[in-house]
């Protein structure tokens, strides 16, 4: 029987960092190699198949067709491999071992400080490591299996995910103080579209805040500038604008040493709902579904 000579989970996974990467350099970097053993790593493997994955000029990496489509094949084959030792892992004691969690930028500053103590206190062997990213991304990087778990705000489509919601948070208008009636809520109606700063594109605080007030002019109107809560609410004291607010961020402080005022938004969807997230089917549920309660309670 002639022997058969199967790709490695190695060469795999300079294929995949190469197509992410888009350099070679950096693909080197991101795996830990030299540039010359990613490059001859990817040789072998086209060598190996038969066929040409990667054109390859003095600029530009691209990939052939039949590159794509084994990239694709490629990132499911290493998430199942990762997949191997979460099984091992599940089995043994709850929550240890490594874990990746996502966490989107409107909730990390405000949540992780409250709860991250109690994990190192009751949990001493998991080993957490967190990235913040918008929430495209984050589940993006859950879907190709390079996060474990992503904490975020619901509703958002995230693909083939289960899901456990953690609390819901309230959404907010904050104002400089004195330009808005001080009356205990705000309502949509009273929010000057020209006025309203909100994040840009990539985070899901501004799509909630949108829908919740239900005023499509709103959208077209408003100015997408922020990259982050924080710069907003430095706008905002700056009498640039009004904008939206969670209301994990005005209870972690956000708005102290401001002139800014903020109010609940008096809308019927005007909350978000924060969740953990993961893949279907995943071998670590359970250890994602205790998380998610260990979250909640902390919060």
């Amino acid at each position: 029987m002639a022997a058969t000579y199967l790709p490695t989970l190695k060469q795999l996974q300079y294929l995949v960092a190469l197509r992410d990467a888009g350099h070679f350099g950096r693909a080197a970097e991101a795996c830990f190699v030299t540039q010359s053993t990613l490059s001859a790593g990817i040789r072998e493997l086209e060598t190996l198949i038969g066929v040409v994955l990667v054109e390859r000029t003095r600029r530009v990496v691209r990939f052939t067709p039949l590159g794509e489509r084994i990239v694709d094949k490629a990132r499911r084959v290493l998430r199942e491999a990762d997949e191997l030792g979460d099984l091992a892992r599940a089995a043994g004691r709850p929550l240890s071992g490594e874990m990746r969690m996502s966490v989107i930028p409107t909730i990390a500053p405000f949540l992780l400080p409250r709860i991250l103590p109690r994990l190192r206190r009751d949990y001493p062997d998991l080993k957490l490591f967190l990235r913040e990213e918008t929430s495209g991304q984050a589940c993006e990087q859950l879907n190709h299996g390079r996060t474990d778990c992503v904490l975020l705000a619901l509703p958002f489509a995230c693909g083939e995910v289960e899901a456990e919601r953690l609390f819901d948070d309230r959404l907010f208008v904050a104002f400089p103080e004195g330009e808005m009636d001080p009356t205990p809520t705000i309502r949509p109606a009273d929010i000057d579209a020209n006025r309203l700063l909100m994040l840009e594109d990539g985070h899901c605080l501004k799509d909630h805040a949108l829908a919740a007030c239900n005023r499509p002019e709103l959208r077209a109107e408003a100015t997408m500038l922020g990259t982050s809560l924080h710069t907003m609410v430095q706008m905002v004291d700056n009498g640039l604008g009004v904008t939206m607010l969670p209301q994990m961020a005005v209870d972690a402080g956000i708005l102290e040493h401001t002139r800014v005022t903020a109010r609940p938004l008096d809308a019927e969807n005007a909350s978000r709902h924060i969740a953990l997230v993961w893949r279907k089917a995943s071998p670590r549920e359970r250890d994602f579904r205790l998380l998610a309660k260990v979250l909640a309670d902390a919060a």
